[in-house]
């Protein structure tokens, strides 16, 4: 609900696809720069602990924003700071929560305990932008919001009610940046590691820029209100949680390389093909199969580096997942933005979707150069 709020707001205040680009570039660009420290942090600091003190600085953030809007004092930069607290929350907590996953399941459930989060978080997708487009088309975006912090309450609830605590291994005495180092290597030396963390760097710079794709093809291509939007958003909601539970049904089987390389390719794929909608039916099937094959790869990536890297490694190895990830999107936004500035949503898609598919072509290549 926040981010189809957060882009609608942002397309009020300025109507500039730029500005709206820039949004993504500063509530993604901590991750950027900071997600291998946040790693290290991570296999430092009890992950439980950590996750509920980012959970609450989230609920913070967007109260504060609701409040905002609410009294009618909201101006583009509050959005653009509120959204740069957002992602300095967000870098502590996205390799904190994707370490603690296994910990709390065990690597024998991990496939199965990533493709139901995914599922449980798409489908939120799914009802989030629906919502959100209903109320803002009748009440303004500050409801979305306020409900968006009051729904922290209920998610820091359930981590005090989890059993495990996260506690960090023991380790030699070592510096942050030798830690950090340490990670790195083992990364960079380690070909499956290696292969899936380049293609999550460019699928990720290519595909995954929904909150600003979307709310430009809904608003400069179809014409739509909110509403229209929402469903739009909800279509790629139903996509990937459709691929989350194709991926669960496997039985907690790990995907292979291939089959990721495949779901890669189609995503762009389905990326090149939205620049030439016309009509609303169209564009709800491709972006919902470009939800499905976004899902299915990113979350079989997930799983690969997860069960592939040691346990007193792993949150610096989803720091660097993360950092690939999220920390392209600060350039992804930019240049989709800046494109679509210049030469309207349509070229932005198309440049996308044809540099994803060369991109991860270029990977397979080398990857099937490596092993023969």
């Amino acid at each position: 609900m926040q981010s189809v709020s957060q882009a609608w707001l942002v397309l009020q205040l300025t109507d500039s696809p730029f500005r709206l680009g820039l949004i993504g570039t500063l509530q993604f660009a901590p991750i950027l720069l900071f997600s291998v420290v946040a790693g290290a942090l991570a296999d430092r600091l009890p992950k439980r602990r950590l996750i509920l003190a980012t959970q609450a600085v989230l609920c913070l953030q967007a109260l504060v924003l609701a409040a905002l809007v609410w009294t009618g004092q909201v101006r583009y930069w509050h959005v653009g700071a509120l959204a740069l607290v957002y992602g300095l929350a967000n870098v502590l907590d996205m390799p904190a929560r994707q370490a603690f996953i296994v910990e709390m399941v065990g690597k024998g459930d991990l496939v199965n305990a990533v493709a139901l989060n995914s599922a449980a978080f798409n489908g939120a997708r799914i009802v989030g932008p629906a919502v959100a487009g209903v109320l803002i088309a009748r009440f303004g975006v500050a409801p979305a919001f306020l409900l968006n912090g009051l729904s922290f309450v209920i998610v820091l609830a359930a981590l005090l009610a989890v059993h495990a605590r996260g506690l960090p291994r023991p380790r030699r005495e070592a510096t942050l940046g030798e830690e950090i180092l340490e990670g790195v290597r083992y990364a960079t030396r380690t070909p499956r590691v290696a292969v899936i963390l380049s293609l999550v760097c460019v699928v990720s710079l290519c595909v995954f820029n929904f909150t600003i794709f979307v709310p430009l093809l809904a608003r400069s291509v179809l014409r739509l209100g909110a509403e229209g939007f929402g469903f739009l958003m909800a279509a790629v909601g139903a996509g990937a949680v459709s691929g989350a539970l194709a991926l669960a049904g496997l039985g907690g089987r790990q995907s292979s390389l291939r089959a990721i390389f495949t779901a890669g390719m189609l995503a762009c794929a389905a990326t090149l093909a939205l620049a030439t909608v016309a009509d609303f039916p169209a564009a709800v099937v491709l972006l919902f199969v470009l939800g499905f094959f976004a899902i299915v790869f990113i979350a079989s990536c997930n799983t690969t580096l997860q069960l592939t890297a040691p346990d007193a490694l792993r949150g610096r190895v989803m720091s660097l997942h993360a950092l690939m990830f999220g920390g392209v999107f600060p350039i992804g936004s930019f240049v989709v933005g800046a494109t679509a500035e210049a030469f309207g949503i349509r070229a932005a898609l198309a440049a996308a979707g044809a540099a994803g598919l060369l991109g991860v072509a270029a990977i397979f290549v080398a990857w099937r150069r490596r092993a023969s």
